[in-house]
């Protein structure tokens, strides 16, 4: 009997509380400036050093374990 009370006063306050809840922020008017470059360079370089890492590694993979990658003359 207590928790089928407990639940109904829950109930009713979430639903008495859901206007204040809804209601949005009111327009900040004007341009709003957007810091575009937050960290997007610097996950722009480390996109590019793990990409040439995996490239430096992918040709090392391929020439042979000992032997030279230049070919001799």
């Amino acid at each position: 009997m207590k928790t089928k009370i407990f639940i109904t006063f829950l109930m009713i306050l979430v639903i008495l509380s859901l206007p204040t809840i809804v209601q949005g922020q009111p327009d900040p008017g004007g341009d709003v400036d957007v810091p575009i470059d937050g960290g997007l360079s610097i996950l722009l370089a480390a996109g590019v050093a793990y990409g040439a890492k995996k490239i430096h590694d992918s040709r090392k993979k391929k020439s042979a374990p000992g032997e030279d990658p230049t070919p001799e003359k």
